[in-house]
């Protein structure tokens, strides 16, 4: 509950629609809150926060952060509290293809993961190119350490193993669409993640979202994430979903 009151805390100076890295603008924000509450004969509380942010620090050069907390409690028991952080620095982001480098840190209570660190890079391609409509498409490459509190794996051959490290590549994409007059704006981020080492190592995640504008700087949004692990404590599930409604702040 700590990390949920400091997550608070700091999001307003934070200050999540999605941020395009190629905009002229030097610096952009936003921040997106979903939830759900439920009491009386179920207690139910699920909270959703993330804030993009994007800096342009030198004339061709972008730094890009998006950080997401994830809560989940049922009948009064922690189910999820989930931190991830995704940083990304990009050079000539405005041309068709651009290089990237990106370090991910991302902690995950109901899998029992402590602390994963990631760090790459690789390229994006820009297939759309727009203010209102883009889509991109990014191939990297990263080194990843996870390191889990418990040893004992739905796969027998990561049993005993505390720590697992591997090489992977990725495949992102990501866009955003604005339909209807520009009265309903959709989003959506995915990526896969194999291992170059071991077939049976991946992950991916869908992460899909739709805002209806109410002002300029805030919207309604509805958002779904959907994600799946390969490698996960046994007797959990390997893939999650979660459905949240709120609202969309942003400074641009």
């Amino acid at each position: 509950m700590k990390k949920f009151l400091c997550f608070l805390f700091l999001l307003p100076f934070l200050l999540s629609a999605q941020i395009n890295e190629s905009d002229s603008l030097k610096v952009k924000a936003s921040l997106s809150l979903t939830g759900f509450f439920q009491q009386g004969n179920v207690e139910t509380k699920i909270f959703r926060g993330r804030t993009d942010v994007s800096v342009k620090p030198w004339k061709k050069w972008v730094f890009k952060t998006k950080n997401s907390y994830v809560f989940q409690e049922f009948g009064g028991d922690k189910a999820d509290e989930d931190i991830l952080s995704l940083n990304f620095l990009y050079f000539n982001p405005e041309r068709k293809l651009y290089p990237q480098v990106l370090g991910f840190v991302s902690t995950n209570f109901r899998r029992e993961i402590d602390v994963r660190y990631l760090m790459g890079a690789g390229v994006t391609y820009q297939a759309i190119v727009g203010l209102d409509n883009w889509l991109k498409f990014s191939l990297t490459g990263e080194f990843e350490q996870t390191n889990f509190s418990e040893t004992d794996f739905n796969r027998d051959e990561f049993d005993g193993e505390q720590t697992i490290s591997t090489f992977r590549g990725t495949i992102w994409i990501n866009g955003q669409y604005k339909i209807l007059e520009k009265k309903m704006i959709l989003t959506h981020e995915s990526y896969f993640q194999p291992s170059l080492e071991n077939g049976k190592n991946y992950r991916w995640q869908a992460d899909i979202g739709i805002e209806l504008p109410i002002w300029k700087f805030i919207s309604f949004k509805v958002n779904y994430l959907h994600t799946f692990e390969s490698i996960v404590i046994e007797g959990q599930k390997e893939q999650d979903r979660f459905l949240t409604f709120g609202v969309t702040l942003k400074s641009f």
